[in-house]
């Protein structure tokens, strides 16, 4: 019988083999389904209430290929202002493709706005492009948002017959946002800040509202999460640039139901559980 040369060498790698196979782990898979369901104190769409002021219950769910390509939709209730022409309901439809860039992440899209049960001409869709990349502890993006001409984004315009609305015009809107997020070293805290500007229709459209109020107006916002375990509670400061005169000017439709400006400070609080 002949031994082998080595034999500490060999039991050592009989038994190391188990042990490598179990460390092996299985590729992750080429399709991956996330998800967030939250209440927030205040629906704010670029600094302006799309809930009235009121409480909001927001959902989502995203399905995502390892190639980068995604489908996701996102809904919220609305009121007052944010209806579109009655509904109380936002749905929206999203596609779009991430891939890396230089140290950074390009993502390019398009959003569906629906709004099931509004009046006619109320839904329409927007493209995006955000680049996002990191220097030092701060995550930083840059997104581009261009909706071109349609009628949901237009201009009133008064029919020959009294109190009828006619048809509208169509017009487009353009939002440039600035976005940043840091997180704080050993805690469960990222401070985050925002900076948008509107252009688009200044006034009100076919179904009363406008995605872009006062035509050109600045909205920002400061604040800050903090997570635990899948949950996530935030705290923003959110502002617009909007003056009193400039909201009277499309009263009473940019208002409260009950009185109270829906472009002005306020703080917004939330809690997100993601899934």
């Amino acid at each position: 019988m002949r031994f082998p040369k080595y034999p500490l060498a060999l039991a050592l790698s009989v038994l190391s083999t188990p042990a490598f196979a179990q460390d092996v782990k299985d590729p992750p898979p080429p399709i991956t389904v996330s998800g967030s369901v939250g209440v927030v104190s205040d629906y704010r769409f670029r600094g302006v209430s799309q809930s009235d002021k009121e409480v909001a219950v927001q959902g989502g769910i995203t399905i995502a290929h390892d190639s980068g390509f995604y489908v996701g939709t996102w809904g919220s209730n609305l009121a007052g202002w944010g209806t579109f022409g009655g509904a109380n309901l936002e749905l929206d439809v999203i596609a779009g493709y991430k891939a890396p860039l230089a140290n950074g992440t390009l993502d390019v899209g398009v959003t569906w706005y629906m709004y099931p049960g509004g009046a006619d001409e109320t839904d329409f869709f927007e493209p995006y492009a955000k680049l996002s990349g990191t220097a030092g502890p701060a995550t930083l993006t840059a997104s581009v948002f261009y909706a071109p001409k349609q009628q949901a984004l237009g201009l009133y315009t008064r029919s020959a017959t009294p109190f009828v609305a006619g048809p509208g015009t169509s017009e487009d809107n353009l939002y440039l946002a600035g976005d940043a997020a840091v997180a704080i070293p050993t805690s469960p805290i990222t401070l985050k800040g925002h900076i948008g500007y509107s252009d688009g229709n200044p006034g009100l459209g076919p179904n009363g509202t406008s995605v872009a109020p006062t035509g050109k107006y600045w909205d920002w916002s400061v604040g800050a999460d903090v997570t635990w375990k899948n949950l996530t509670f935030n705290v923003s400061y959110v502002d617009t640039d909007i003056s009193a005169r400039e909201a009277a000017y499309l009263q009473p439709n940019l208002a409260k139901t009950t009185g109270g400006s829906i472009v002005g400070p306020t703080a917004v609080i939330g809690v997100t559980a993601a899934f």
